[in-house]
């Protein structure tokens, strides 16, 4: 009998609940009206707009009024930094530029390239670095805050190595300073607690196909009072925030989804926690020279992102493959990047051992009697491609990659 596969790449994107399809069918074909018209079909439409809002609003302890629709976590990211950016564009003054925005050096692509198009626009960007596990030093935010700061962005938990960042602190560092703070929350909603009231969040992203509702559909927090300016201009949509006939029936899925999320919260994060500590015990007793990347006591329930020295990760995600698991090297929107991880780099990692990581995603479709199958099935296939990797040494059992690699520099850094 062939084996079924084990998927484990919950990170990149997640199955649809059948509660959540179910609720989405019928704004396809029976109740497809425009949330704008005036008739029952426009009428039912916006009822299931506001219900949704209300549900995602639940989930991270909003008002629904703060909530406003998007593509996904992309657009949020892109809303939120573009939108401040344009918003100050026009309090500037010789003095005071009002040009200047904090993130981290791991954010995901959409918080990094926004930040670097802004850039080429006469705006400055910091940097931070972190530390070996992935947290920012809060004491580095202090000292990069300037009088024209306008925006800090950090993540509210990596996608590669699921460090979990200090969001009370830097939001309470923030408003000190009077300075809005948003955080891309998209891998953190729906698996640990996200309450922007308590965590001194100002904007917050988040995405439907994180949390098993469907993909192309994403939400964006905005503060009551924060004013932000929009960049999609139309009929006036989303209380005019972002134009555009909404979606209803992603909508419909993502307040779903995260309904489902906010009632199971504490249980799918006992589950998740409980697989993903015995893969990473399993893994690192079992696999000489693996590691685990990012921090141990601050990380995603859902997340264990490994390092293998001597080996090639795509090779090893091929493999893996024929062993019917489904993992990533790292974030699913840099797969086709040849570049390694700017995530490992900034913690410090060196590219050849980098590029021989291995990201495992747990959700609710996993379990634990699947960790001794994934465990052997990793060994054998990390034990294969040492076999035939000129960085490790058969005879000695050691990896000898340290020989023909120079210390990382600021180079490299950029590179990555």
């Amino acid at each position: 009998m062939e084996r079924e596969l084990i998927y484990m790449d919950n990170s990149a994107t997640t199955a649809v609940y059948p509660e959540v399809l179910e609720e989405m069918l019928p704004y396809f074909n029976e109740e497809y009206g425009n949330a704008s018209t005036l008739y029952r079909l426009g009428v039912n439409a916006k009822k299931a707009l506001n219900k949704a809002r209300e549900q995602v609003a639940t989930l991270i302890n909003a008002d629904p009024s703060e909530i406003t629709f998007t593509s996904g976590g992309t657009e949020s990211d892109n809303f939120a930094i573009k939108g401040i950016a344009l918003k100050e564009y026009k309090n500037r003054t010789e003095e005071n530029p009002r040009n200047h925005i904090i993130t981290s050096s791991i954010e995901h692509p959409a918080v990094l390239e926004t930040c670097r198009f802004l850039e080429k626009y006469g705006y400055e960007v910091t940097y931070l670095p972190v530390d070996e596990t992935g947290i920012i030093s809060l004491e580095d935010l202090e000292n990069a805050i300037k009088d024209s700061t306008i925006l800090i962005s950090i993540m509210h938990s990596n996608n590669e190595i699921g460090t979990i960042q200090p969001t009370k602190e830097i939001g309470r560092i923030a408003h000190e300073h009077g300075i809005l703070f948003h955080s891309d929350a998209v891998q953190s909603v729906g698996k640990i607690p996200v309450d922007v009231v308590d965590q001194n969040i100002d904007i917050l992203s988040l995405s439907g196909h994180k949390i098993n509702g469907p993909k192309g559909i994403g939400a964006i927090y905005i503060k009551k009072g924060v004013q932000i300016e929009t960049f999609i201009h139309g009929g006036g949509q989303e209380d005019g925030v972002r134009s555009g006939t909404e979606n209803i029936p992603g909508i419909v899925g993502l307040g779903k989804a995260a309904q489902i999320a906010y009632e199971n919260l504490d249980e799918h994060a006992k589950h998740d926690q409980e697989i993903r500590d015995a893969l990473i015990e399993g893994v690192t007793s079992q696999i000489k020279d693996s590691y685990v990347n990012g921090s141990i006591e601050h990380r995603l329930p859902n997340n264990v992102h490994f390092r293998f020295s001597g080996i090639e990760g795509e090779s090893l995600i091929l493999k893996l493959d024929d062993e019917k698991i489904d993992g990533a090297t790292g974030s699913a929107c840099s797969t086709h990047d040849l570049k390694g991880s700017h995530v490992l780099a900034a913690l410090g990692i060196k590219p050849a051992l980098s590029h021989g990581s291995l990201r495992l995603s747990i959700g609710q479709e996993n379990n634990i009697e699947d960790v001794d199958y994934i465990v052997k099935s990793i060994k054998k296939v990390v034990d294969y491609l040492r076999e035939i990797s000129p960085l490790w040494d058969n005879k000695n059992d050691e990896y000898i990659g340290d020989r023909f690699e120079k210390p990382l520099d600021d180079e490299d850094l950029d590179r990555y």
